[in-house]
């Protein structure tokens, strides 16, 4: 996962050279303040917007559209396995293809020799420089273009899934819509299972060609423009679709991935290699030098989408908390919003001033986590935070114990006053059907007043029949 705010480009010692042997002139003031100004309001956008729309998720009845919950176990072993993930990436493209292409071949890495029968047999060249067999096999060339075959699918989906509630509003009322469904099973009779159900109509397959384009043009170009709409949809996707179940799990999973990403920034250079290597919409890019050169400028400033998935989905459990309290203010969700531009701001200051690659969970997780908990403090609700569930949202009629009940006592008067219960008489439950509605009914003195006259008026005839 890559997850730092990098510019590579700016200047500084990290700036990379030419072919030609010309070094790349810096970057002006203006383009360096469009760049990073254009990177806060892409990490804004998905954030806000995707926050809004895990609330309806939540609340959605359709099986297709359910989000995935992350647990605290999940919370703790996330980081771990991005490790992991991020270190066999690392070794893949720095240990097996050093460099972004060889100049070497086959045939310049495998020469011919004649043994002393005639017979040729091939041997390898003994040159420290040249690629081995296996290694040419895989080159870096065919792994980035499997990766941007996977990404293209992926991209495409994602894409169609942003933009379908946008486009639905433009389609006139008379468009000729039918449901589909693609269903996909495993065995039969009884032991039948979905493997695949989802369902979609002619305006989502209008949605997945128009995001088709885009994907043809990532896959044909990589221009940076197509990079950030998939990057966009992920990043929209993922805060929409990944629900924390409470602000505890939250913590953890920020905590975890604030050491994580603290190691592998600043103790590496493992994370900024990957961003630099890894040819997939992993990342959202910005050209520094988009006033001097167009849409062809190549002088990119990088924020990872870790940096905006991770703060994003604890910033749509605030604003689902905030929705729980019923008090039509959303004072968590801005406060962690707010939280989130101090942040990154703060990310791009420091980076821009040392000229070094920053960790942005450095400076997100203690102001996402930290301002929200400061209200919560002022406020006298860090209990109703931190015992909040969001999975109730999506099960609202799940029962749930908000405390527990006071129980004094040793466990063996505890015992005696329980047996003395159970023996005791049972009382009966009142058969008269005036009392059951009154019983079930709620304690609204009208409705009381009114089925104690109806009792006794019934009362009264009773006793003048047996008068009579």
């Amino acid at each position: 996962m890559d997850s730092a705010l990098s510019d590579p480009h700016n200047g500084s010692a990290e700036t990379g050279s030419p072919a030609n042997g010309t070094t790349r002139p810096p970057s002006t003031p203006e383009g360096i303040a469009l760049a990073y100004g254009s990177l806060l309001l892409m990490a804004l956008l998905p954030i806000f917007f995707g926050a809004l729309r895990s609330v309806r998720c939540a609340r959605g009845k359709n099986a297709s559209d359910m989000p995935e919950t992350i647990t605290s176990r999940d919370a703790a072993r996330f980081p771990i396995i991005a490790s992991c993930t991020l270190l066999g990436l690392y070794l893949f493209f720095k240990v097996y293809f050093p460099n972004k292409s060889y100049t070497g071949s086959v045939l310049k890495s495998w020469k011919t020799q004649k043994n002393k029968k005639g017979e040729t047999a091939v041997i390898q060249n003994p040159t420290r420089d040249s690629p081995s067999f296996p290694l040419e096999i895989f080159s870096q060339e065919y792994i980035n273009l499997l990766l941007s075959m996977y990404f293209f699918v992926l991209g495409i989906l994602a894409l169609s899934h942003t933009i379908s509630p946008f486009m639905n509003k433009f389609f006139p009322a008379n468009f000729p819509n039918r449901q589909y469904q693609l269903l996909f099973t495993q065995g039969s009779g009884e032991n039948k299972e979905e493997i695949i159900n989802y369902e979609f109509d002619t305006k989502d397959l209008v949605c997945l060609g128009l995001s088709s384009i885009v994907g043809v043009w990532y896959l044909l170009r990589k221009h940076w423009i197509a990079n950030n709409l998939f990057g966009l949809a992920f990043s929209l996707n993922g805060v929409e679709l990944l629900h924390l179940n409470n602000v505890s799990t939250g913590c953890i999973l920020l905590g975890g991935l604030f050491i994580y990403d603290v190691f592998w920034v600043f103790g590496t250079n493992v994370m900024v290699t990957v961003a630099k290597s890894f040819e997939a919409p992993i990342k959202l890019v910005f050209p520094q030098d988009l006033l001097e050169k167009g849409l062809e400028a190549d002088n990119f400033a990088m924020l990872g989408l870790g940096d905006i998935v991770i703060p994003g989905i604890f910033i749509a459990l605030l604003l689902r908390f905030d929705i729980s309290l019923k008090k039509n203010t959303h004072t968590y969700f801005y406060t962690s919003f707010a939280a989130y531009i101090f942040g990154l701001g703060l990310t791009i200051c420091i980076m821009h001033v040392f000229k070094h690659a920053q960790p942005a969970l450095l400076y997100l997780v203690p102001a996402c986590i930290g301002f929200p908990v400061l209200v919560a403090l002022a406020k006298g609700e860090v209990t109703e935070m931190f015992s909040y569930e969001s999975s109730a949202e999506i099960l609202p009629h799940t029962p749930r114990l908000t405390h527990f009940p006071t129980v004094s006592g040793s466990p063996a008067s505890l015992a005696d006053s329980m047996q003395q219960k159970l023996a005791g008489p049972r009382r009966r439950r009142p058969q008269n059907p005036s009392a059951i509605y009154e019983e079930s009914s709620p304690k609204d003195p009208t409705a009381v007043t009114e089925s104690k006259e109806a009792t006794e008026a019934s009362a009264s005839k009773g006793l003048e029949k047996k008068e009579k």
